[in-house]
């Protein structure tokens, strides 16, 4: 079962493949100036809202069917061609338009003796992409 994706990153659930997120942070935040004035306390003006952020990571091993080095290769295109992807959880597609994957760590918990990953864990930092 498809429980959602990032582009052509397939969160999914079976008797073949695992690949699903962890502890998923969706974070938003205001913009504001602050104008100081002469002998008076400053003036703060609300001038808009940044792009929001999600956060999460995957546990990632071939033991459950992922190819750890070909999603990896995914998120490492999306991240360095700038491509905006949408993003879907469950039956719910987040944001106003798009992500940008802006940041991503791969840590290898353990591998064979060939130094192949056999279990990887997976953090991505992605950013909202609006239309102009």
């Amino acid at each position: 079962m498809v429980v959602g994706c990032l582009g052509d990153i397939v969160f999914q659930v079976s008797e073949e493949t695992v690949e699903t997120l962890q502890d998923v942070e969706w974070s938003g935040e205001a913009r504001y100036t602050v104008h100081q004035r002469h002998l008076q306390n400053a003036l703060t003006e609300f001038t808009g809202v940044e792009p929001d952020k999600i956060r999460f990571s995957m546990q990632l091993t071939p033991l459950l069917g992922v190819d750890i080095i070909g999603e990896l290769v995914k998120i490492w295109t999306y991240e360095r061609s700038g491509e905006a992807v949408p993003l879907v959880i469950g039956d719910k597609p987040y944001g106003k338009y798009r992500w940008s994957i802006v940041k991503h760590s791969s840590k290898y918990e353990e591998s064979d003796s060939q130094g192949n990953p056999l279990l990887a864990t997976v953090a991505v930092e992605l950013q909202e992409y609006l239309r102009s």
